[in-house]
């Protein structure tokens, strides 16, 4: 069990304690590589940032194509939930809008970049079945099973990138707690 520096101090009190000759320069290394600045390197996070913005393009485009003269008479049949009613209107904007910013607030590192694909690509898959969907609504009709679908649809893209956003967090955490562990 280590001994209280006062003890040593009083063991030794009459005798000169002699520390070792590159004691100091150990010890000012040690504090230079405590209070180095680390280079980081954010590689990974514009990989991401520029991934996001193609697949946010990418999902705008499919979503609001341009209006012509011979496409007017198509849009105006086109059915989605906010032509169903003013409240789905409300959830559908709800689930978009909160959708949207958990996919903006995304933190990449390097090592959820796996994992982070797994996700995305799951999400990306939704939503092609989310406008399926809204085609399938507009060619049969307006019925509660497609609306039902339409929502679960949102509501799980939602959960899967709160889900995302919690293993995300947890493998920056165990990182964290791996390098305080090695220092």
């Amino acid at each position: 069990m280590p001994k209280d520096i006062r003890d040593i101090l009083k063991e030794n009190s009459g005798k000169g304690l002699e520390l070792p000759e590159d004691h100091k320069a150990k010890f000012e290394g040690r504090l230079q590589k405590l209070h180095a600045p680390r280079v980081r390197n954010y590689i990974f996070l514009k990989i991401a940032a520029t991934i996001l913005i193609i697949v946010s393009i990418g999902y705008l485009a499919l979503n609001h194509q341009p209006t012509d003269g011979k496409n007017s008479s198509e849009e105006s049949s086109i059915v989605d939930l906010g032509t169903v009613s003013p409240e789905m209107k409300q959830i559908e904007n709800y689930y978009l809008t909160a959708i949207n910013y958990e996919m903006a607030s995304l933190e990449v590192n390097p090592e959820a970049k796996e994992v982070l694909d797994q996700y995305l690509e799951k999400i990306s898959e939704l939503t092609k079945a989310y406008r399926q969907l809204n085609m399938d609504l507009s060619q049969n009709g307006i019925n509660e099973k497609s609306i039902n679908a339409l929502i679960n649809n949102l509501q799980l893209r939602l959960q899967l990138l709160l889900e995302l956003k919690d293993t995300m967090n947890e493998i920056k955490t165990s990182k964290i707690t791996n390098n305080e562990v090695t220092i």
